[in-house]
């Protein structure tokens, strides 16, 4: 029979490239991986894994193997938190990923709702970037990614349950005292010669896109994922940005001054799941305190 913990070393040693890194990844030693794929091979009645030079390299029932192991490991997953929260064992765990702008504004509200209603529910948060959170939750590494996209993209999220929360816009951010400091709105055009601050790589290509639709292509002299620092670098006087809305209100601004940009850009703002966790209790709890925070 083969079992979960035989499948999420072979997921490792697959990822790694070696039972030594696969051993490091996983918290454990190098002879108890080796031990774990000698009692999967047995299992599986096959070779999984061939020795090349210093690395390991799947046969093809192992590729074959490590193909189904996500989907059986977030399936195993689902069913025991969902027998143990069935039988009152323990109201549930679950492990959220989200960006940085998210954490920052939706996370904080929806856990604190969601620790008052289910004291017993336990969540942990790591950050990542879409598509980078996505990939956490297809791998199994979450059982909730806080996401965000431009425009729907076909077929992205088809295999995904996906919860929308809101439509986050993008706003522009110019030094105090830039001639545009002061204006209602702004066209992304009146921007062309100026020097600019970029974002996230996913809001970067965004910003060259809309920019390029404008007419011009933006003159891009620094890029940060740090909100804080495009705030502080804008503040300076260095140049420009478009931020989300998500991660102004979550830094206060000094120096800058923001300002509405047109034409409107807009991202949605969604939470993403597999079909089997969205049945989970302290999953589908999570959820739904998401949404309500994002409502208000």
């Amino acid at each position: 029979m083969i079992e979960a913990r035989h499948l999420r070393v072979l997921r490792a040693v697959s990822t790694t490239g070696s039972f030594s890194a696969a051993a490091r990844e996983l918290g454990c030693t190098q002879p108890a991986v080796s031990q774990q794929m000698k009692a999967l091979e047995a299992s599986a009645g096959t070779t999984l894994l061939i020795r090349t030079g210093r690395e390991m390299r799947l046969t093809q029932a192992g590729e074959a193997l490590v193909r189904h192991a996500s989907g059986i490991l977030a399936g195993l997953t689902a069913a025991e938190e969902e027998v143990a929260a069935i039988a009152g064992l323990r109201a549930g765990r679950v492990r959220l990923v989200s960006f940085p702008s998210g954490s920052s504004t939706l996370v904080p509200g929806a856990l604190a709702a969601l620790r008052a209603e289910h004291p017993g529910t336990r969540v942990s948060l790591v950050e990542a970037e879409p598509p980078r959170s996505v990939d956490l939750l297809r791998e199994g590494d979450c059982d909730i990614a806080l996401a965000f996209r431009y425009g729907a993209t076909g077929g992205e999220w088809d295999d995904l349950v996906v919860r929308p929360l809101l439509t986050d816009r993008l706003i522009g951010l110019v030094p105090d005292g830039h001639r545009l400091a002061g204006a209602a709105g702004v066209s992304i055009g009146e921007l062309a010669e100026e020097s600019w601050i970029a974002g996230c790589p996913r809001c970067r290509r965004q910003l060259v896109e809309v920019c390029e639709e404008s007419g011009f292509t933006p003159r891009i002299d620094f890029a940060t994922d740090d909100y804080p620092a495009v705030m502080g670098l804008v503040g300076a006087g260095l140049g420009v940005a478009v931020l989300p809305e998500l991660a102004v209100e979550s830094v206060r601004p000094k120096g800058a001054r923001a300002v509405p940009v047109e034409p409107a850009i807009e991202r949605e703002i969604v939470a993403l799941t597999l079909p089997d966790l969205a049945r989970v209790p302290a999953v589908a709890a999570t959820l739904d305190q998401l949404a309500r925070t994002a409502a208000r």
